[in-house]
């Protein structure tokens, strides 16, 4: 597939530029349909031309986001994706995000580079833990949130008690956009809310292209649906004596969000998501720095790296890192400064992503994601500069529970193994724990969720060609601590303390919470601090 970079043409002012923007993630729980939603946004911006359902259902393909063998063999999302596109006279950049909990860490990197976030909800479940997770990352980070209730074409909850959901757990006050026509099971269509009209589909076969719209004033609808319409009609009624209207000041101040409902397997609700995302999603703004100042938009070039991906295409296997463009205008070839060694970059290799496909990219914007290629020395949470110096926050990792040692199977593979660890650790799909105790051989893995040990473990034995061992430790918290930490816990029963080879950080690790207490009530003074976004039994 050749992908056309929405980026590449005459040459803009950035703040111009900027304003062009929509930068988002889709956030859920597992099977809320995240990816099928993404497929479906692709396909009414006509930049596929059929959407495949992640099961693969009627003989469709899966989504052109899940690009990992594993995510098309299991229909799960593992890793983020990139698609960007043009729609409307405006340049989309979506990301794709894991749902899995087990892969919240590459999700909480992705909510590190967008502008808006879509939280998306199943009909017949509402909100759940994984989605409420990622909305507190959203609201800890300012993202305005926009609801899609997905799934509308099967049983499910009704839509009043849905938005009262959203709003009694969460705090978000709820501003419908449109508002279904049939219970969930029974679904008729969707009433624009700003204009009182209907709007009525007929689904494509397998939902594989978009479903056909026709649009019914009031009074057709009204005697057409009957008893559904007068429902519907009496809902948004009571929805309007609450003060349930949209306000672009409160949806960017994170304190309501614009809901609508649709049914993305059948395309049904998905063209509005879209249109709404352009008329009532921020552009990019200034950034701020890890100084507390803001990096303006009109700034010399600046970027936030939030993601680095190896062997995304095996005819290529090479590895390129995600790149936000926050300031200032990019141009392929230029030099720019890594701020984290200070050592210049070259980006002679910059690409436009759109899933697993790619195509050269001369400039992008802020907003605008560019993939660089052979980033070999980057992280996530490294900033590149041009001109003008700046750092911006890094992007901590999040607390590891379940930790697996990993060793090789074949020793005539100890090269290739030592190698694929050091670079899934700079990719940040693992996190690697090592001491001089247990050596190279057998480094400790730091998983947030079990899943990634198997994604490690299927990395490892196609691209290395090193197959693993994998034994499981019985520590399921860990602790920052210091020099101090190591000496006064040298010898303590089930507690061990390990390096962590990414930021050099010392991690004390322990079987259960009560072994801490007791530690931490025997020693007070010792450094036990916890890591961000830890589970809640912890």
């Amino acid at each position: 597939m050749t992908v056309a970079s929405p980026t590449t043409g005459p040459a803009g002012a950035p703040v111009e530029e900027a304003r062009r923007r929509r930068t988002f993630a889709v956030i859920s729980h597992p099977d809320a349909g995240k990816s099928t939603l993404t497929e479906a946004l692709a396909l009414h911006a006509e930049v596929i031309s059929a959407a495949g359902a992640v099961h693969g259902k009627g003989g469709r393909k899966g989504v052109t986001s899940d690009w990992m063998d594993m995510e098309r063999e299991r229909g799960i999302s593992v890793t983020s994706a990139v698609l960007q596109f043009a729609y409307r006279d405006h340049v989309i950049n979506l990301l794709d995000t894991p749902g899995h909990g087990d892969f919240s860490e590459d999700t909480y990197r992705v909510l590190a580079a967008v502008d808006a976030a879509v939280m998306l909800l199943d009909a017949a479940r509402g909100l759940e833990p994984q989605t409420l997770k990622l909305f507190d990352v959203c609201r800890a980070r300012g993202v305005p949130v926009l609801t899609f209730v997905n799934k509308w074409d099967r049983p499910g909850r009704e839509p009043l008690e849905l938005v009262d959901e959203v709003e009694q757990r969460i705090g978000l006050r709820p501003m419908p956009i449109t508002w279904p026509v049939g219970i969930a099971g029974d679904f008729h269509g969707l009433v624009e809310r700003a204009d009182g009209t209907m709007r009525r589909f007929t689904r494509a076969a397998h939902g594989a292209s978009r479903a056909a719209e026709e649009i019914l004033d009031a009074d057709r609808a009204a005697a057409e649906e009957g008893v559904d319409w007068e429902r519907a009609t009496e809902e948004l009624e009571l929805l309007g004596e609450i003060g349930a209207d949209f306000d672009p000041v409160d949806f960017h101040a994170g304190t309501a969000t614009p809901v609508m409902f649709g049914a993305a397997l059948s395309n049904i609700g998905v063209a509005r998501l879209l249109d709404a995302l352009v008329e009532l999603a921020p552009p990019p703004a200034p950034r701020p720095s890890a100084a507390g100042a803001e990096r303006p938009i009109d700034a010399p070039f600046s970027g936030l790296v939030f993601k680095v991906q190896a062997s995304m295409d095996k005819s290529h296997r090479d590895r390129v890192a995600f790149v936000r463009v926050c300031s200032g205008r990019f141009e392929r070839g230029m030099v720019l400064t890594h701020d984290a060694t200070g050592r210049p970059f070259a980006t002679k290799y910059a690409q436009a992503m759109f899933g697993r496909d790619r195509s050269t990219i001369d400039e992008a914007f802020p907003g605008d994601i560019v993939g660089l290629v052979n980033a070999n020395a980057l992280r996530p949470g490294d900033t590149l500069w041009a001109e003008k110096p700046v750092t911006f926050p890094t992007i901590p990792s999040f607390a590891p529970e379940h930790f697996s040692v990993a060793r090789v199977a074949d020793a005539s593979k100890t090269k290739q193994f030592r190698k694929g660890i050091e670079q899934l650790d700079s990719e940040g799909v693992i996190q690697v724990l090592s001491s001089d105790l247990r050596g190279d051989q057998a480094p400790v893995l730091a998983a947030v969720g079990p899943l990634q040990f198997e994604v490690v473990a299927a990395r490892l034995a196609d691209e290395f060609s090193a197959p693993i061992k994998l034994e499981r430790l019985d520590y399921t918290l860990a602790r920052r601590t210091d020099a101090a930490g190591v000496e006064a816990l040298k010898g303590a029963i089930g507690i061990e303390v390990l390096t962590r080879r990414a930021d050099g950080e010392l991690l004390a690790l322990f079987p259960h919470k009560w072994r801490l207490q007791a530690v931490a009530q025997n020693q007070p003074n010792l450094l036990l601090e916890p890591l961000i976004a830890e589970g809640s039994g912890q």
